[in-house]
């Protein structure tokens, strides 16, 4: 097999611009028809072109396995959203968003993105993001014409650093939460590895261990990162949507919400949750 830097990718039913800016990933930049990141070390650019998405590389690859299984090309959308509950809140949702995908992410990359996530905005985690990744990430091959692009810093680097050189990221309060989780994967106490082959209860529970990390941000790693497709993360939008859309003329509790996420979804519940997300997040407002 020959190396390329370019490849063309047949795709049915896959919305490249929704899957890439829909709150999973945070580093995805519109680039003129295009949207320009980093997936594995390598600078990527992706366009959708009819019925395909065309990938350019820096460096020429002879192999693609890294780039269908992190967009989740082969997915059987269809079967998929077939498994969703038949209401008219999940039909608006598919309506508006089919095509949307979940991303396969680096677990280290989604747990520490996830982390700088709380209580921000999605373009204020974006900046933050970036601001690490220009002081501690590694510099990467690009293009010619292109903007120098640098990887996310590896959990190791960023285990060597002060937490006022985190916090000059403008992190905030989530610096100490983001060099624990550091320094506990870079030392060996959790293994990242390990929570693939775990049950979901089990592998929410290694993830809640730390510091900063509770059952939301676990979620959102087991989704994006590692693909448990009954990870059902809550937050302010989530339950906006659940109130709004299932419960419109009552007042639930946040426990009778999270009883509902984890008995009416069924096992792709996962996905219907970024489908609702982002159906509130983008949705035009109601005229009249």
């Amino acid at each position: 097999m020959t190396k390329s830097s370019e490849r063309a990718f047949a795709v049915q039913d896959y919305d490249l611009a929704a899957t890439l800016a829909s709150g999973q990933a945070f580093r995805w930049q519109p680039h003129q028809d295009s949207w320009v990141g980093i997936i594995s070390g390598r600078w990527v650019k992706l366009r959708h072109q009819n019925n395909s998405i065309i990938a350019q590389v820096a460096e020429p690859v002879q192999e693609w396995a890294w780039l269908t299984h992190y967009l989740q090309m082969e997915t059987d959308l269809a079967h998929i959203l077939a498994g969703f509950p038949d209401d008219a809140a999940m039909r608006s949702a598919i309506n508006a968003c089919r095509g949307l995908r979940l991303l396969r992410q680096d677990p280290w990359e989604c747990l520490a993105s996830f982390i700088l996530s709380s209580t921000k905005q999605i373009v204020q985690i974006q900046q933050i993001i970036a601001l690490l990744c220009q002081r501690f990430g590694d510099l990467l091959p690009v293009p010619s014409g292109h903007e120098p692009a640098r990887n996310f810093p590896s959990a190791a680097r960023i285990a060597l650093l002060a937490e006022s050189e985190l916090r000059d990221c403008k992190m905030g309060f989530r610096a100490p939460y983001l060099l624990a989780a550091a320094r506990s994967i870079a030392t060996g106490r959790l293994d990242l590895n390990r929570v693939a082959d775990l049950p979901l209860a089990e592998a929410r529970a290694e993830l809640v261990q730390l510091p900063g990390v509770g059952p939301k941000i676990a979620d959102c790693v087991l989704l994006f990162a590692y693909g448990f497709p009954s990870a059902f993360p809550v937050d302010v939008w989530v339950m906006k949507a659940l109130r709004e859309l299932y419960f419109p003329r009552g007042k639930p509790t946040r426990q009778k919400l999270l009883h509902f996420t984890e008995t009416y979804f069924g096992q792709n519940a996962g996905y219907a949750q970024q489908y609702l997300f982002h159906y509130m997040r983008t949705r035009r407002p109601a005229r009249g």
